[in-house]
């Protein structure tokens, strides 16, 4: 595995990394800080990074507080995030602290670069493996144009809190709006798996009063925040956590879903196979599954594999939108109910 680019810069003389705390923004848990030193706070709001780090061993947090000499910024697909992330690090750093940019050509990092040179005196930009590490110092004080670049939920026309950066950023997006539209009527435990700013439980709650309690599993932090601000029905239970890995404290009668299908700017179906996989293990046998997603995406080989029984309940705008019953691969434990 080659070493990350933070790290061969500095074993390789191109960075002189100052003694003190570093700061890693939007850290991933498949990179190795140690480079940096015992003192590293790493900010991450995605579970499943968040539970690997810290499982590991490291310091993370969702938010980071105070000073610190150092920061490192792992940019993402999100233009946006990226920006406001940088902006954010920088306001942790005093004047003269050392700020490093990280990331890959398909990730955007060159015009990450670019747009820094127009505002900092870049000191240098280190490429390996198909990316680019470039480092600054923090000048006294940070332009206004950065200051810009953070980002904060907020409402819409639409109505609803969403998140700069995130998905669906512009309101509810059409495949949530079938399924809600076609969704049946639905009672007892239900939950929505990949739940985002809150738009399918939200418009179904208010809906069906048929529901006992509606769970929220949302991975990203910022997401759940922002359902919770758009949702205010009582039975409503909001859960941060990798869908993959969650447990919930009793199988459930229905589970909605409009699964995620990129890894940074790759389509990845393996994601929405997670959680129609995570479905079938936390229904009860009598439980239904709904789950919408593009017509393109090959789903259907493992809703056969875990579910006995399914249809299409529609097929339109590009979006298929299934129901599956009869769960094959539940977990042993039971209902407490």
């Amino acid at each position: 595995m080659t070493p990350d680019r933070w790290t061969l810069a500095i074993d390789g003389g191109d960075l002189a990394l100052p003694d003190g705390a570093v700061l890693v923004m939007q850290a991933r848990a498949d990179s190795d800080f140690s480079s940096f030193g015992d003192d590293v706070t790493c900010v991450q709001g995605f579970a499943p990074d968040h539970d690997r780090l810290a499982a590991r061993g490291d310091n993370v947090v969702v938010e980071a507080e105070g000073s610190f000499t150092n920061a490192l910024v792992q940019i993402t697909k999100s233009r946006v995030g990226t920006l406001s992330a940088i902006a954010e690090a920088l306001g942790h750093l005093p004047p003269g602290g050392l700020l490093m940019v990280d990331g890959q050509k398909e990730e955007g990092i060159e015009a990450v670069v670019k747009q820094l040179r127009l505002l900092f005196e870049v000191d240098h930009v280190f490429s390996k493996s198909h990316g680019k590490l470039a480092w600054l110092r923090r000048t006294d004080a940070i332009p206004p144009q950065v200051v810009d670049w953070i980002t904060a939920p907020e409402e819409g026309d639409h109505g609803y809190m969403t998140v700069p950066g995130g998905f669906s950023v512009e309101g509810p997006d059409r495949g949530s709006e079938i399924l809600v539209a076609l969704v049946p009527a639905l009672k007892g435990r239900v939950a929505d798996f990949g739940a985002g700013w809150g738009y399918i439980a939200g418009e179904i709650l208010a809906e069906q009063d048929t529901i006992e309690t509606f769970d929220l599993i949302e991975a990203d932090h910022a997401m759940l925040e922002a359902a919770q601000h758009n949702i205010d029905d009582p039975r409503a239970r909001f859960h941060w956590a990798d869908v993959a890995r969650f447990e919930p404290d009793a199988p459930y009668d229905a589970i909605v879903c409009n699964p995620p299908f990129h890894v940074g700017r790759r389509a990845d179906p393996g994601l929405g196979r997670a959680f129609i996989q995570a479905a079938a293990r936390h229904l009860t046998p009598r439980g239904r599954f709904f789950m919408v997603a593009n017509r393109h995406l090959p789903y259907e080989d493992t809703l056969k594999t875990c579910f006995g029984t399914g249809s299409m309940l529609g097929e339109l705008e590009g979006y298929k939108i299934y129901e599956a019953a009869k769960p094959l691969g539940q977990s042993p434990r039971k209902s407490k109910r």
